[in-house]
């Protein structure tokens, strides 16, 4: 259904990156229905589209919240919804062991912001040649996402995407500076904007909060700054959703909201 391409840097980047799903593995079931509705939303057009979820959530605010279904059987389900509907695949990694286990059902590795700084686990991540989406630690200036890229270079892999999620804004609060855009643009690799987790209140209870009527302005003025590519989390009940329920868009969005991503991101394109 889609061209599965990867590239290196922004030199052959040409199409504008979606990064989309549920935020974990919950179900097989879960999965497929997302995932049928975002490959429907991205069909046609020029989208370089990964479909996204955790197989584990290893950072919850709680002891008692959800962390997931089992990792095998998780990444079993997630590497389904790659063959089935022959689009690329993301995943979570927490450790360097886990970087070979996961390489083996993905696309591509992505290391979690609290983690973005863990030598080992980018260095890891590079030995796998699999494209590697590095969030920005929220406690990071956007200067330092430099610095983690080339922990993954030197491991022989240029295959590398950089996300903003926010950064802490006191202790339960993020703010996104949109001068880090640009900063983090001029390492030369794609940047990623994060819509669902920037309006995320951390630890703001048993579940992270959130402040989801933010997320397309932000999503808005990232494109106006010139983002690469769009992440988000989507369900079909975020409300009931085994984590952050307060900040995954509703499925019944996702349509919609990618739609208006495209028009914006393209109308930016024509004015460069």
């Amino acid at each position: 259904m889609f061209d599965i391409q990867i590239y290196s840097g922004k030199d052959i980047l040409n199409k504008l990156i979606i990064i989309a799903g549920p935020c974990l593995a919950e179900s097989e079931s879960l999965l497929f229905e997302t995932a049928e509705v975002l490959v429907k939303a991205v069909a046609g057009r020029e989208i370089d589209f990964y479909f996204k979820a955790s197989y584990r959530k290893a950072n919850r605010s709680s002891v008692n919240s959800f962390s997931g279904a089992g990792d095998e059987l998780a990444l079993k389900w997630i590497a389904g919804v790659g063959e089935k509907f022959k689009i690329k695949t993301i995943t979570d990694i927490h450790s360097a062991e886990e970087a070979g286990i996961a390489a083996g059902f993905v696309d591509c590795l992505q290391i979690p912001a609290f983690l973005s700084r863990q030598t080992d686990i980018l260095t890891a991540a590079g030995k796998t040649g699999k494209m590697v989406n590095i969030k920005k630690g929220q406690f990071m200036a956007p200067s330092d996402m430099k610095k983690a890229a080339e922990k993954v270079l030197a491991a022989g892999n240029d295959k590398i995407m950089l996300t903003e999620r926010g950064t802490s804004f006191g202790y339960h609060d993020l703010i996104v500076d949109y001068r880090g855009l640009k900063i983090m643009s001029d390492t030369g690799y794609p940047v990623i904007f994060d819509a669902t987790h920037s309006v995320q209140q951390p630890s703001i209870g048993e579940q992270s909060g959130g402040q989801p009527r933010y997320i397309e302005n932000l999503t808005r003025a990232a494109l106006a700054v010139g983002v690469d590519g769009i992440f988000f989390e989507t369900h079909p009940d975020p409300r009931n959703a085994k984590s952050d329920s307060a900040t995954q868009l509703p499925l019944e969005q996702a349509a919609n909201f990618i739609d208006r991503i495209v028009k914006i991101y393209d109308f930016f394109k024509r004015l460069d």
